[in-house]
């Protein structure tokens, strides 16, 4: 096809656009373009998320139960929470993801921090270090809860005989020990997700303009006060970023777990995330399940606010 054939198509294609619409189009602000853009995305988020969580707490004020939609739905107000929240269970499967948060947290912090100030030092070989830690992170939870299961096997699992290369602990049953296995979700947790407070850690540690140390050296401060009035400071709203989303995302934990112990043995590792996929999808308990999501997210949403507050009174 020659230049002057294309510039014909083109020329055909101008004339077959109907005007009125390109007359509309051209009398359309900036604004208004930019909603005409926007609102497909708008619609879709709203269709996606508004929607679902609207019809979640309606069903949670009745006794819907999805295995059975042709039943007749009663509203039946405030009775599932009142069931929820005077609840034994409940509060004891509330302090088992307590337990797990703080104690995952605890750890990835400081050998993410710890991790992250090695790295920092650019010694040789450190870029390869990083992406060997890295490798857990961008590993499906799933995935690392069926490897670790075979891990933590009490004749052949290779983590028993590290452990017991220091000292002689016997075979250690750490998914079928009650004590042992709350810490057993722990570690894997603390094992996949170091890697992420390593990034934001790092990352944190590469913005500190180096003038900062240089006026440190003139003041003859130690390597301590430099740590403690430097660096700390500088970094710590990356750590408490990290500590939002993570906490956020151990709150609701369920696939890693979910391969890994199955919420055993009893109710050891029974996650709240557990516990609502048991009464939604075992017992079919629909309106109860919607329940207890509306009052975990209340509750996320609300720890996350104050979370964030503070998070801007540091920055400042």
């Amino acid at each position: 096809m020659t230049a002057r054939d294309r510039t014909s198509l083109a020329q055909k294609a101008a004339r077959a656009t109907p005007e009125p619409v390109a007359r509309r189009i051209r009398g359309l602000s900036d604004r208004a373009l930019a909603w005409l853009f926007i609102s497909p995305t708008i619609i879709l988020l709203l269709a996606i998320n508004i929607f679902p969580l609207i019809w979640t707490i309606y069903l949670s004020f009745t006794n819907y139960h999805a295995n059975r939609p042709n039943m007749n739905v009663r509203w039946i107000g405030l009775r599932n929470y009142q069931r929820i929240l005077g609840s034994e269970d409940i509060w004891g499967y509330l302090q088992v993801t307590a337990h797990f948060v703080f104690w995952t947290m605890v750890l990835q912090l400081l050998l993410g921090f710890g991790l992250a100030l090695l790295i920092n030092r650019n010694f040789r070989g450190s870029s390869f270090w990083t992406t060997v830690i890295l490798i857990p992170m961008m590993l499906s939870p799933a995935v690392v809860g069926t490897f670790w299961t075979y891990l933590y096997q009490p004749q052949t699992g290779i983590f028993s005989y590290i452990v017991n290369a220091f000292y002689d602990f016997g075979p250690l049953d750490m998914i079928g020990s009650v004590k042992l296995a709350p810490w057993a979700i722990v570690i894997v947790d603390t094992w996949m997700w170091t890697p992420y407070i390593l990034l934001l850690s790092l990352a944190g540690l590469r913005s500190i303009p180096d003038y900062l140390y240089e006026a440190a050296e003139i003041d003859r401060a130690n390597a301590w006060q430099k740590f403690w009035h430097i660096t700390f400071p500088r970094v710590l709203p990356f750590l408490m970023l990290a500590v939002l989303f993570r906490g956020i995302e151990n709150f609701k934990m369920f696939d890693m777990v979910a391969e890994l112990t199955s919420g055993g043995p009893g109710s050891t590792t029974e996650l709240v995330s557990i516990t609502l996929k048991r009464a939604a999808f075992e017992s079919w308990k629909t309106g109860y399940a919607s329940a207890f999501a509306v009052i975990l997210f209340v509750t996320v949403f609300g720890l996350g606010n104050i979370y964030v507050k503070a998070l801007n009174r540091v920055k400042r």
